[in-house]
């Protein structure tokens, strides 16, 4: 995730960034301004304007157009922020549920068992990081104390880890009830932490796996593209040449919207403006050491 001051506006205006759309739509906004400029020479040299004077009118047709398509636009972009922000509330609700358990824990165990706080020092950051490489596509194996807590060696990293993860948190949490280390009371004072992590893996799955429809992600980029294509027919006799720039700038504005929703509709990724789940993971692993 990018982080900037919104305040520093010539900083940003001057700034450009490997995920800045105008370094992704730069070819096809010079290919865009080539065919605006050879509309322009065809209509100047081959077409009557008094001819043709549906030409000059089009350019009615493009302002009804625009007020449909930027209504589009908007609600594919808050649509893609909203699930931004859901993932963000919902790593959100992972820290402070991991650090809640960590209290509750060290309120709980014996000063003197340094056994099991060693394994939820561990076990409990362990959770974000295999949510964040599960919600990532990865494999990855974690370098962790495996002599001393031979559980994490059933870890199958080609199964669902989230919830290996979470099934030995609350293994481990019944084996201290059985042993008496735990009582009922304090079992059930525990339980909305260890049923989190299981909601909360849930929620990001459902943010990951249920993108945009098609339809409607295919309708805007060909209506945007059915827009641009006819620009210039309209607006040829009205602007000449300038024409160009317009559909570039046009293109520009029309097309960013819709590559920064593609973005930022998926937070989970790897992209610049995509959640930091590797800090907030590091974060919950410092909480919880400094904790227990």
């Amino acid at each position: 995730m990018r982080i900037y001051n919104p305040k520093h506006w010539f900083g940003i205006l001057f700034q450009f960034h490997k995920s800045d759309t105008l370094r992704k739509l730069g070819p096809l906004i010079l290919l865009m301004g080539a065919y605006a400029a050879g509309v322009v020479y065809f209509e100047y040299h081959y077409i009557d304007e008094e001819a043709h004077p549906f030409l000059k009118n089009l350019s009615a047709l493009h302002t009804l157009l625009g007020f449909a398509l930027s209504l589009l636009l908007v609600f594919r972009t808050n649509t893609a922020y909203d699930r931004w922000w859901e993932g963000r509330k919902q790593w959100g609700a992972l820290v402070n549920n991991s650090r809640n358990l960590a209290i509750k824990l060290q309120a709980i165990l014996p000063p003197t068992d340094d056994h099991n706080r060693d394994f939820f020092k561990k076990v409990i950051p362990l959770y974000a990081r295999v949510l964040k490489d599960h919600l990532q596509q990865e494999r990855t194996r974690y370098a962790l104390d495996e002599g001393e807590h031979p559980e994490f060696l059933t870890l199958d990293h080609n199964k669902h880890t989230p919830n290996q993860v979470a099934r030995l948190l609350l293994d481990r949490i019944m084996l201290l009830n059985r042993k008496g280390i735990i009582t009922g009371e304090q079992l059930l004072f525990l339980n909305n932490e260890l049923m989190s992590f299981t909601d909360i893996c849930g929620a990001c799955e459902r943010i990951k796996n249920t993108p945009i429809p098609y339809s409607y992600s295919a309708f805007i980029k060909k209506f945007i593209f059915i827009y641009i294509m006819t620009l210039p027919f309209g607006y040829v006799f009205n602007l000449g040449y300038w024409v160009v720039p317009v559909v570039a700038i046009v293109f520009y504005v029309l097309g960013s919207l819709e590559l920064i929703a593609e973005e930022i509709e998926d937070p989970f990724g790897r992209d610049s403006n995509d959640l930091p789940m590797d800090k907030m993971s590091e974060n919950i692993r410092r909480h919880v050491t400094e904790i227990l």
